[in-house]
């Protein structure tokens, strides 16, 4: 949308991604990116971090189930997506507000990994797999082929 602020943040999840269920059964997931800037500082010849940027992020319907299938914490991520503010009363009854990413993409970050994207079946019927990634943060390779369609026939990934 017009005016609309959208953000890129490149990152680790600091938890695996919560999914959950509104009432009318929308799935939705929510997860907390950790972004820390690094600087080289050439006096003492070393990286330094700053401070780091802590967002909360958020997905919806089939595009959450997908998020929550293939990423754990400490997945490194490249998320781009609208950023939202919004106002809620906290226990005292204080107003609060908050900002979240409301994520359009989301993906592996390739720096220091490597991933095999397999395409997930159609809400239609099929089979979905998934790219998921192991505690150490780096990507499982399921096969190079997939299953789609729901026709049994492994064929390659079309990108």
């Amino acid at each position: 949308m017009t005016g609309e602020t959208t953000l890129t943040v490149i990152g680790n999840l600091t938890a695996d991604p919560e999914l959950r269920y509104t009432q009318n059964g929308l799935p939705v997931a929510n997860f907390t990116i950790a972004s820390t800037p690094r600087t080289f500082d050439r006096q003492a010849n070393e990286w330094k971090d700053g401070d780091p940027l802590f967002l909360r992020a958020s997905v919806w319907r089939e595009f959450a189930e997908h998020v929550a299938g293939s990423l754990t914490k400490g997945s490194r991520v490249i998320a781009t997506g609208r950023l939202k503010q919004r106002s809620y009363q906290d226990r005292e009854g204080a107003t609060k507000t908050t900002l979240e990413l409301e994520v359009d993409e989301i993906g592996p970050s390739l720096r220091h990994a490597t991933a095999v994207v397999t395409r997930a079946a159609s809400s239609s019927g099929g089979q979905r797999q998934s790219a998921p990634v192991s505690s150490d943060g780096s990507w499982s390779t399921p096969p190079a082929q997939g299953t789609w369609g729901g026709d049994g026939i492994a064929e390659p990934i079309p990108f």
